[in-house]
């Protein structure tokens, strides 16, 4: 049975993605797993897919000093990866983009092994604007992303199936809401401070109107008896979750932006802007944003007060509502597996 070999780690977003795609492929091909010891390790033992684990160095925007030691850390990582592809021999490497992809990537350029890698965001990483050189297709969430790589493919982005709507009855119950209208709240998958301060600062304010389902992070719940108010540090029947919400509150992460429009579930996406980012967050909002699929509120203009506003507002956006019942955003997971599987099979894309 032929291989394939998964890279992708650091957080949810370049994980999940991959696991959903395994389960699409599983049956047809082997499928193995390497990422570091982080997010990807403990998702793929629970998922029972073989994992090997390698270090990976981390560019960190905005601090020179912390990256002097990436080229040596870089050449380690390359040397740890390849070990690791010279043992298993995959037929193929498929790459989730960031920094764990790129040492696997240039590992399989070495060794000759070929390599798919999938863009999540409008605007490139760095990672896979590097690995999109060698890549055999470089495939993108994104139909304009595409047109920025020599070899682009837009397919669409990969949703994994717990992220598909459940009944709305049954999530109701399971949560233990009433039939108000429900707000789904979540900043990713460790949470997010900014945005989980306002929603504590104004959670009554928020319940005396709505039911609050708030997805917090691991580490970050807090003692808070207050009726209509659901506290999860993290969520793994997120379908369920979309299926309760009236209007959703996100960073504007790839996974989580076509997760709630593929739902039709308007969203408020407050997205990460930092030094720490490129401002691929900002940039996926506002392609939704642009289509009025969305509303955005920006991290500075983040409060108590006008998170209440902008919440009682989407609710009320019936031209949001009605453009993404009309909206044609469908998985892309079909796509990207047949182009996995050609280029397994046949040893070249169509």
């Amino acid at each position: 049975m032929k291989k394939i070999m998964f890279c992708g780690g650091g957080s949810a977003g370049h994980v999940m993605p991959n696991i959903a795609l395994a389960h699409e492929l599983k049956g047809k091909f082997a499928i193995e797993y390497m990422g570091t010891a982080g997010i990807e390790y403990s998702v793929c033992r629970a998922e029972g897919i073989k994992f090997f684990a390698f270090s990976a160095p981390k560019l960190v925007r905005g601090k020179i000093l912390k990256n002097l030691s990436i080229p040596s850390e870089l050449k380690k990582s390359i040397r740890e990866a390849e070990n690791i592809l010279l043992r298993e021999k995959p037929d193929l490497l498929f790459c989730k983009g960031g920094y764990v992809s790129l040492p696997p990537a240039l590992a399989a350029k070495k060794l000759k092994i070929p390599v798919m890698t999938h863009e999540s965001d409008l605007s490139p990483g760095l990672a896979n604007k590097i690995i999109s050189h060698f890549s055999v297709l470089t495939l993108t969430s994104f139909s304009e992303t595409a047109e920025k790589f020599r070899r682009g493919r837009y397919c669409g982005t990969p949703i994994r199936r717990e992220a598909i709507k459940a009944g709305r009855a049954r999530a109701m119950k399971m949560f233990g809401l009433n039939d108000r209208r429900t707000v789904l709240i979540f900043g990713g998958g460790s949470g997010s401070r900014a945005i989980n301060e306002a929603v504590r600062i104004g959670i009554r304010n928020l319940c005396d109107r709505y039911n609050v389902v708030h997805v917090c992070g691991r580490g970050n719940k807090i003692d808070a008896k207050i009726a209509g108010y659901v506290q999860l540090e993290f969520i793994s029947e997120i379908g369920a979750a979309y299926a309760c919400a009236d209007c959703a509150v996100a960073r504007a992460g790839s996974n989580s932006v076509f997760e709630l429009i593929y739902n039709a579930v308007p969203a408020l996406f407050i997205p990460l802007e930092n030094g720490a980012t490129r401002g691929d967050q900002l940039k996926n909002a506002q392609y939704f944003e642009r289509r009025g699929l969305c509303r955005i509120l920006r991290e500075n203009q983040l409060s108590p007060e006008t998170l209440k506003e902008q919440i009682d507002a989407l609710m009320n956006d019936g031209d949001i509502k009605k453009s993404l019942q009309n909206c044609n955003i469908t998985r892309g997971n079909e796509r990207i597996a047949a182009e996995i599987e050609r280029a397994v099979l046949r040893g070249k894309v169509i």
